[in-house]
């Protein structure tokens, strides 16, 4: 059973890495200042939950800090660069 558990999180975490490789790339070439922070969050998002099952399957709490951390920048980074899409200015 713990080897299913252990092939079932690997590949998992394969189709995340596929997927912020996808989201890196619609942030690198998307067609307009929009899509690129869309892929930019979504590759925020992707690299938290990676993060995550790192952490899992390591069984180190440490990147859960790491995850949390990313969480809170992408957040920020997310709603600054919204800002300045929007007024083209940040303050």
């Amino acid at each position: 059973m713990q080897t299913i558990l252990d092939t079932v999180i690997w590949v998992i975490l394969a189709l995340h890495l596929l997927m912020v490789i996808i989201a890196a790339w619609n942030a690198w070439r998307g067609e307009n200042s929009v899509m690129r922070l869309v892929g930019l969050d979504i590759a925020s998002t992707l690299t938290t939950a990676v993060l995550v099952i790192i952490s899992i399957i390591r069984q180190n709490s440490l990147f859960l800090d790491v995850a949390i951390v990313t969480t809170a920048l992408g957040y920020l980074s997310t709603v600054a660069l919204a800002k300045f899409i929007s007024d083209q200015r940040v303050f």
